[in-house]
């Protein structure tokens, strides 16, 4: 599983096997159950996670009692709450598997001391933000700029493992609209 990692370390920055070794120390592996919670809302955000394996979700339940999933990260893909892990704060969302999975994690203070230690993952952490910081920014351009429909075809257009891998009612959690107008905007597309 640590090639996954290095293989996707080496897409932005240069680390040597050596380094890589001293690297993978200063994380730790977990495995996670479908469903099972890496972040609960209210508690501090002390972790960030690289799934090896599976696929995690961020979400919050709104004032109306409704989980509303912001993100979903499946293998080579980091998730946190960014906000609440740079400034070790109480999270506003949960981390929940989705499928079983297995991840790993390091922790802010141990990120410090990685980054300090090798600056070389300065760069790579660059990149990773860099890139979900683009990825937020086109996610909110659809939201305003596409119909519910449009954004759904879209998605399953251009991320179709998605939409073939996540369970429906997460695909309209994120969407932002009822499983059920989901289920007529597919029936629409078949007939």
């Amino acid at each position: 599983m640590s090639d996954i990692f290095k293989r996707h370390i080496a897409k932005f920055a240069e680390v040597n096997d050596k380094e890589f070794s001293k690297i993978l120390t200063f994380f730790q592996v977990q495995k996670v159950k479908k469903k099972e919670n890496l972040l609960v809302e209210g508690h501090i955000c002390t972790t960030n996670y690289f799934v090896l394996k599976g696929c995690l979700r961020k979400f919050f339940v709104n004032t109306k009692g409704v989980e509303q999933t912001t993100e979903f990260a499946i293998e080579n893909w980091w998730i946190t709450d960014l906000v609440a892990y740079e400034h070790k704060l109480p999270s506003e969302f949960y981390i929940q598997a989705v499928e079983n999975a297995e991840v790993l994690s390091i922790e802010n203070s141990t990120e410090a001391t990685l980054l300090s230690e090798f600056p070389v993952m300065e760069r790579y952490f660059r990149f990773i933000y860099q890139r979900a910081y683009a990825a937020s920014q086109m996610r909110m351009k659809y939201l305003y700029d596409l119909s519910k429909e449009e954004f759904y075809h879209h998605l399953n257009d251009h991320y179709p493992e998605f939409v073939q891998r996540i369970p429906q009612y997460l695909i309209a959690s994120y969407l932002g609209f009822t499983p059920e107008y989901l289920s007529e905007i597919r029936a629409k597309r078949r007939s």
